[in-house]
């Protein structure tokens, strides 16, 4: 029982504590965090710098937040501290260098939450002076001098420069404050000193100079020695004699090894001596020789420039005519126009062309006589005496293509009384070619054509066909005269001058169903495109374009609907319109409808008189009394009048009248009562109508 209640007293304990816990859990907020750069952000190299962490944080309760605080320098943790002081955190930066440069933040981070602040950048300007130091001041010609450059209290990434006299000889990067090397100095006195940049990206400081250091180099007793033989009067193809050798005491035990050279080509290498011998070549007016010395880090040289003459000048190839043509006659000069009399006469000079298949060489020195090949070609000749050879520079020969027999022509259309463009051409040709414009036998024009893309075109205007064939072309491109082309052949448009317009049958003689050709007829040049119009449409009945001057539109059919004006327009290559008077058109009826018309009113006539008979016997019959008239109106009717027939009974009087000429609707044996497609009838009953009208066409 006493264990059960332990038990018990135990688990409650546990329960109220954890209660408690979660009850004092502590809410805050962080509001913001503030980062300061204590004296300022732009410092001297040397200056105690703070930065100063600022965190604004609320809370509730009574229970300590533990915070921690991380700096940041271009984006880099430098620093981490926790803490549980709410006083501002401060990160020391004692006697800050220009390493130290850069843009600060701050991070605040409490449990899982965090706020960083804005960044602030710091400036160190300064930097120390660098130290330069020699292990040795006083070397002999050769040794190595070891030199170290520092840079006192400054961190970063360096780059150290060393310089003698001022003038930079040496450059090494490092990652500490110093740097240690070794240099080389030629003999005499040399003031050495160094200077370093550090490198804080994205910028760089560049330092004072340090302070200078003299070295004295003393010079070796050893020389190299340099004989050329014979010493002047070297004439080109003269034998050379050189020789390289060592003159004086090497104290230390390098090797010596001797080097002798002609400008870039090693002619000799050797250890005490070594000599070349060679000819003096051509076209070298001096030779430049060159004994080098090497002996570990000594090195000397010693040069030696030897003129040479000139044996003879280098050929000229000249030919003659200046203009040569394919398949001509030419002749190829090859001459020097100098040569050292003193050592050589002319009859030693030899020339040779190249190529020489097609040269043959004669009594003159260097004269050949060949032809002109018909392609391109490059000759060059070449001198020689003594063993010596001179080649000329190459001369392109381009053997001119003789103009062939000019040709004449017109460009675009030749029109009458209009300016004419006539372009005379050759088929192959060199340029410039010179064009002639010819009439007759006298000429008018001239042009020389300089470029492929011009043309010989001349400006004429020909006021009757037949001066069109007295024109040809001369051209020339050479000395051997002008060729004559044939005359020139094209044909001359003649614009149109007047167009009319005629009716085929005669216009008094148009009636229905008859056809009908309406002829245009112009005067000029073909091919002629001729137009018929009616007047009122802009739309051309018919467009036909033939080869004569004249042209009908065929109607097949003439009806009424056909009456109207007509004209007709041409045109020609010239292309100038002409058009013509218009032409009324008016059609009449058929012969056989005035037939047909005649013989219905014959019969409509008759039926009235048989009616007046029916009703006259009826009068008399008793049914009706009174007298019947009959009246026809007009008494002579003429074609398409309307005739009115009236019959009058009594005081009665019935009327009829009509269109004559809507009576007949286009069938034969029928007529109409003003109504297309109906049959005209006498009444049902006559007593009961006493009057018609039918239409009369006569």
């Amino acid at each position: 029982m006493g264990l059960l209640l332990l038990l018990a007293s135990a688990l409650l304990t546990s329960h109220f504590h954890t209660g408690s816990q979660v009850d004092a859990q502590t809410a805050f907020t962080i509001r913001s965090v503030r980062l300061t750069i204590e004296p300022g952000t732009d410092v001297a190299r040397g200056t105690d710098v703070t930065v100063r962490c600022q965190a604004a944080v609320s809370s509730s309760g009574q229970e300590t937040l533990t915070r921690e605080y991380t700096i940041y320098k271009e984006g880099i943790v430098v620093y981490t501290k926790t803490t549980s002081s709410s006083e501002d955190f401060l990160y020391p930066l004692s006697e800050a260098r220009a390493s130290n440069s850069g843009k600060y933040k701050c991070k605040v981070s409490i449990q899982s939450r965090s706020l960083e602040s804005n960044a602030e950048k710091l400036t160190v300007t300064g930097l120390s002076d660098p130290v330069l130091h020699l292990k040795k001041g006083v070397v002999t010609e050769g040794e190595d001098v070891t030199v170290r450059c520092t840079a006192p209290g400054e961190t970063g990434s360096f780059f150290f420069y060393f310089y003698d006299n001022s003038k930079e000889i040496y450059g090494v990067q490092a990652n500490t404050n110093q740097t240690e090397t070794t240099l080389h100095f030629a003999t005499g006195i040399h003031r050495v000193h160094c200077t370093y940049t550090v490198f804080i990206l994205p910028d760089s400081f560049k330092s004072n100079k340090s302070n200078t250091v003299n070295v004295s180099v003393k010079e070796l007793s050893i020389m190299p020695f340099l004989k050329v033989s014979p010493q002047s009067m070297i004439y080109e193809g003269d034998r050379l004699n050189i020789s390289c050798s060592v003159r004086g005491y090497l104290p230390s035990s390098e090797s010596i090894e001797l080097h002798l050279s002609r400008e870039n080509d090693l002619l000799s290498t050797g250890y005490s001596e070594i000599s070349h011998s060679m000819l003096a070549p051509a076209n070298v007016p001096e030779l430049r020789f060159e004994c080098r010395l090497t002996s570990g880090n000594v090195v000397k040289v010693v040069t030696n420039n030897v003129p040479v003459t000139e044996l003879f000048s280098t050929p000229t190839l000249t030919v003659s005519p200046a203009e040569v043509f394919q398949r001509e006659k030419m002749m190829l000069t090859c001459k020097s126009q100098r040569y050292a009399t003193e050592r050589i006469n002319e009859s030693e000079l030899t020339y040779t062309l190249d190529p020489e298949e097609r040269a043959r060489p004669t009594m003159s020195r260097g004269v050949f006589l060949s032809t002109a090949p018909p392609e391109d070609i490059n000759y060059t000749c070449t001198a020689e005496a003594k063993g010596i050879k001179k080649q000329s520079q190459a001369l392109a020969l381009r053997p001119k293509v003789s103009v062939s027999t000019p040709f004449i022509s017109v460009l675009g259309t030749a029109i009458l009384g209009q300016t004419i463009q006539i372009h005379c051409d050759t088929a192959k040709g060199s340029l410039p070619i010179n064009y002639t414009l010819i009439k007759g036998y006298e000429p008018v024009a001239w042009k020389t054509v300089h470029l492929f893309s011009e043309k010989a075109v001349f400006s004429i205007t020909i006021n009757k066909t037949e001066d069109i064939k007295q024109y040809m072309c001369a051209a020339a491109n050479s000395h051997r005269g002008e060729l004559l082309g044939e005359r020139l052949s094209a044909n001359v448009i003649e614009p149109l001058t007047w167009a009319t317009l005629s009716a085929v049958p005669d216009l008094d003689d148009l009636s229905e169903g008859q056809q009908l050709h309406l002829i245009c007829k112009v005067k000029g040049s073909m091919p002629v495109t001729f137009k018929w119009y009616r007047v009122g449409s802009a739309i051309p009945l018919n467009i036909t374009t033939v080869q004569q001057k004249h042209k009908d539109y065929h109607v097949p059919v003439l009806s009424k609907e056909h009456n109207g004006q007509y004209y007709c327009e041409a045109t020609n290559p010239a292309h100038i319109m002409v058009r013509s008077e218009e032409l009324s058109i008016e059609v009449r009826l058929a012969l056989w409808k005035k037939a047909l018309i005649g013989g219905m009113i014959l019969l409509v006539v008759s039926l009235l008189v048989l009616a007046m008979c029916v009703l006259h016997y009826k009068s008399k019959r008793g049914k009706r009394e009174g007298a019947a008239e009959l009246s026809v109106k007009p008494s002579s009717p003429k074609s398409d009048d309307t005739l009115t027939v009236s019959l009058t009974r009594d005081t009665e009087v019935y009327n009829a009248a009509t269109d004559a000429a809507a009576f007949y609707d286009g069938k034969e044996g029928r007529a109409t009562n003003g109504t297309r497609n109906s049959m005209a009838s006498l009444p049902a009953d006559i007593s009961n109508r006493s009057s018609y009208s039918i239409p009369a066409t006569v």
